[in-house]
């Protein structure tokens, strides 16, 4: 029921953010009955973990394999009364220098990570020891594997390269040749750059179908340039974005009065590879209906000094109030239509006055 308003619900009640703007979801998931689809997909449930809970698997991985291991070579020096004969030199043991549980536990973390130091070592009168030693090699050679290569990927993963991606604040609705736009910043605050960059955007409104059915939170695309390949970025300098409201917009029928009304979100998109590592990075943000500013224009940012263009980040956010009118896109374009048809009626006339007068004289 709280989407039902859309997403800032109804009745004046705060509005609830689907996206964040620093561009976490704000989306929860309860009653996940199939948990056992986690444990299938291991390695991504592990990378997912926050990093205390992936530092205590780490830990507990190796802690556990090593204690597991030093449990047996203890039983079997136990068993093989290893440990009844510690002094007399005319036995052999399993492992030399093997005298209890500390020193088999010991002999686990020389045996798992390689050291070898020497001082114990297994003789080759103990087959079940071979055995034993054999399967620790290969399993720690497993666990190393698994652990490192999720600690890898979690250390390398492109998460915070998005903090350097930033988007407006507010996003903003002006004319531009002649024709109503939405518009938005994105910046780069970096100087390594984003390649292959590309920009989408998303209307988030509950909707109602003619049938009756509910659709909380459906998804709209805005265009913002595919069809043109606009979608597609240089990012080297901050960027307007710009959606043209046109019969293809979700705001074709939208004027002023309505916006400050209605309840929307729109999220925007950025995606791009990190240019350091080569890996995909996503950034996103939204603007909810009192974020967008309806008459408003972004102040420019670039300036031309000598030998090399500036960026001035400090205006990155600052907008200027511009005439723009207060109707609808749709009404926009009627007036435009009705305008051009009196000029193409009106000029055939002008021209018969005209040749008329003319032959009069």
């Amino acid at each position: 029921n709280a989407a039902r308003g859309g997403p800032g619900g109804a009745g004046g009640r705060k509005r609830q953010r689907y996206v964040e703007k620093d561009g976490k979801c704000n989306v929860q998931h309860g009653n996940v009955r199939e948990t056992y689809r986690y444990l299938t997909d291991i390695f991504t449930t592990l990378v997912d973990l926050k990093w205390r809970f992936s530092l205590l698997i780490f830990i507990l991985a190796y802690a556990l394999t090593w204690l597991f291991f030093g449990l047996i070579w203890w039983v079997i020096a136990y068993s093989r009364g290893d440990l009844e004969h510690l002094g007399d030199h005319s036995w052999t043991p399993c492992v030399n220098n093997l005298n209890g549980f500390v020193s088999a536990f010991l002999f686990s973390i020389e045996t798992e990570t390689t050291i070898g130091y020497g001082h114990r070592v297994i003789t080759d009168t103990c087959p079940e020891g071979i055995v034993l030693l054999l399967l620790q090699a290969i399993l720690g050679s497993m666990v190393n594997a698994f652990m490192v290569g999720c600690m890898f990927v979690k250390i390398s993963q492109p998460n915070k390269r998005a903090e350097t991606l930033v988007f407006s604040s507010h996003a903003v609705v002006s004319l531009r040749d002649d024709r109503l736009c939405l518009m938005f910043r994105v910046g780069d605050l970096r100087d390594s750059h984003i390649v292959e960059a590309s920009i989408r955007a998303k209307l988030i409104q509950s909707k109602q179908t003619q049938e009756g059915e509910f659709i909380p939170l459906d998804q709209t695309d805005l265009s913002v340039g595919f069809e043109t390949g606009d979608d597609r970025l240089f990012l080297v300098s901050p960027l307007i974005i710009s959606h043209e409201i046109d019969e293809r917009s979700p705001f074709w029928d939208v004027s002023r009065g309505q916006l400050e009304r209605d309840d929307f979100e729109i999220v925007v998109i950025l995606e791009g590879m990190v240019e350091a590592t080569g890996m995909t990075c996503q950034a996103r943000s939204s603007y909810l209906a009192d974020e967008v500013l309806w008459g408003h224009r972004f102040t420019p940012l670039l300036s031309l000094e000598e030998g090399f263009y500036e960026v001035d980040y400090g205006g990155f956010h600052h907008t200027v109030p511009v005439p723009t009118p207060a109707c609808s896109a749709r009404q926009l374009a009627a007036a435009a239509a009705r305008r051009d048809a009196h000029l193409y009626w009106s000029i055939p006339s002008r021209l018969d006055e005209a040749a008329a007068a003319g032959g009069e004289g």
